[in-house]
Formats: C-alpha cells, structure tokens, sequence
C-alpha cells in the first residue's frame, strides 16, 4: 500500500470548474473518506487520481513515484465503480480472476485459483465462485466487484459510491465488512460518498467537499463537535445541526461576532431559561424520539431523552446544553469559543 498525495490540482469542464485548488494527503493504510454532495467534485477527484481524467494543472503522486502524466494501467490502484461492472456471461470466479489474467498482471492459473478463493471466503462468496453474475443478488454483485479490486492487491482503492445502489441492511452490513476488510489488509481507501453514515463508520479521516474544493478535513468526530463553518456542520448529523440567529438565544454568552448559534439535537435542553416554542411535529425513530419546535418562525429539532414524551401544539421551552453551542460569524465560519 502507499501514500496518496493530490498537489494543488484543478480541473475545469468548459464553464464548470470541478476541482480547484485541490490539496490533500491521504496516509499509507488510511481509509479517507471524501463527503459532499452530489456536483461537489467527488468523483472528478477520483477519476483524477485513477488517470481517467487528466488534471488542467497540479501533481499526483502514489507512494514515490509521480503518476501525474502516468496513464491509468500504470498507477497500480483499483476503482470500484458506483455500478456493478461486472462481466454477466462470466462465472464469479471468472469475474474475479480477469485482473488476474490481463496482460500486465498475468498470473498461473494455480496462484490465480488461490487468490480468488481467498478473497471469495473473505467477502463471503465462496460458495458462489461458480454462478453466473446473472444468478447474483444485488449484495452478491457488489461484493464480486469489491473481491475484483481485492484480489490485485494495488498500492490504493479508489471507491466511488460503491454501496449507494444496495437497501439499506445490506449498506449497513457491507459497511461492517468493508471496514473490517480495509484494517486486516492495511489498505490504503479512498472512498467518495454523499451518506453521512458510510462517512461517520468507515474513516479514518473524512475530507469535506463542495464545488470542487476541500473545506475541511478531520477526523469523524472532529467535524461532528468543531466544523469548520455552517455548510460542513450541516453535512454530518442526523437529525441536523440547528442553525439559529444568536438575538434568538440572548442567555447564551456569545464570543464577540457571532451572528448563528449551532445546537446539534441531542443537546438541545428542554426547559429552563430559553425561549418558548411549540412542538410541530413528533418523529418516533424506533429507540429515538425528535420532535420538531416553531420557535418564532424557527425550526428548532431535538432529541428526546428516554422517557420524555411531548405531544403536537405543546408549548415547550429550549435552550442550547452548556458549552455544547457553536457559534458562527456573518459569513457562515466557525468561531472559537
């Protein structure tokens, strides 16, 4: 596996600029997760680093070696496709093993056997090695595709959405499996998603995008309790964060500036001090309850704690934990509290 590293790349597609002024470094054996929604840049930055599209201007570098004019065959990383793209009159065997058996790659058949069963038992497809990609399900196809980027062992994986297309026990399933796969292989991932979840489970670092520039990146918990401005704040949370006028909250003590306070739900406090609202609407979320408050034309979500119980048109008061608040200038960044 090798170290990743994109140097100030752009990318314009006639008018549109997709990526601009690109910098990141992902670490050997790291799983980097690029989170934005979709136009953000995303896979315009994964086909950059795979050699299917060529940088306007910048560098790329995998482990030492620079690959920036490098054609893809070259750069020795795999990329899972969004969609299956698998070969449909192939057995799955067959379909695993064509890295295998391409030019550049050409193995004996024995080494080549033993490759794609282990990674067929890996993925838990071994007894599928001999059905047509036809006969799969939607969960098995993926998986074939994933086992098709394991079984060469390059120096990265570039995954594109890989899981979008699957319900959502098996996202959740394949989630657990992926993660697992990528710490026992010391792989080095980088992973495109616009679902908050796959982002929060699976890395290591997350690199939040919009329109073709990275705004922050950290750690999954990082950007969850200090985003770097309103928009990253709103792209991981579940329910979302609150986005309120700071003259709504008037006893939270404010750093000189703020103009939004951000209250994620879960630390919204109900009662006390705050101002009055009233209760719009009761979501039951299996073991979570959130309600939704009209606080003077306000949309305030909070998550209930057990055993709290409120009913549509009750009058509720709110105020923000202490010392959970974050607090934002007037042009949508974070401040320091």
């Amino acid at each position: 596996m090798a170290e990743i590293s994109l140097q100030s790349l752009n990318k314009r597609f006639g008018d549109t600029q997709a990526i601009a002024d690109f910098t990141l470094t992902v670490a050997d054996g790291e799983f980097f997760v690029l989170l934005g929604p979709t136009g953000a840049g995303k896979t315009t930055l994964l086909r950059l680093a795979a050699g299917l599209e060529r940088a306007d201007s910048g560098s790329i570098a995998i482990g030492a070696t620079d690959v920036t004019r490098m054609q893809p065959a070259h750069r020795d990383v795999t990329f899972v496709f969004q969609q299956y793209s698998l070969y449909p009159h192939y057995t799955v065997f067959d379909n695993l093993a064509f890295p295998l058996r391409s030019p550049r790659h050409r193995l004996p058949e024995n080494q080549i056997a033993r490759k794609v069963n282990q990674v067929a038992e890996l993925l838990g497809i071994g007894e599928k090695l001999q059905n047509r990609a036809t006969r799969l399900s939607g969960g098995e196809m993926q998986r074939v595709a994933i086992g098709r980027a394991l079984v060469r062992n390059p120096k990265a994986y570039l995954m594109d959405e890989p899981l979008s297309s699957l319900d959502a026990k098996l996202r959740a399933d394949l989630r657990v499996e992926l993660k697992r796969i990528q710490a026992d292989l010391g792989a080095t991932i980088i992973y495109v998603t616009h679902d908050q979840m796959e982002a929060m489970t699976l890395a290591n670092r997350i690199g939040v995008m919009n329109q073709g520039r990275l705004i922050q990146v950290a750690t999954p918990r990082e950007i969850y309790s200090e985003p770097e401005d309103t928009y990253v704040a709103c792209r991981l949370g579940s329910p979302r964060i609150n986005l309120v006028p700071a003259q709504m909250l008037p006893t939270v003590d404010t750093p000189p500036g703020t103009v939004t306070i951000g209250v994620r739900p879960e630390d919204v406090v109900l009662g006390g001090d705050g101002p009055h609202g009233q209760v719009s609407l009761v979501e039951t979320l299996g073991a979570e309850t959130v309600i939704e408050i009209d606080c003077a034309g306000e949309e305030v979500r909070a998550l209930l704690a057990h055993g709290q119980r409120f009913h549509s048109g009750e009058t509720v008061r709110i105020a923000p934990r202490a010392g959970r608040a974050i607090f934002f200038d007037a042009g949508g960044r974070r401040i320091a509290a």
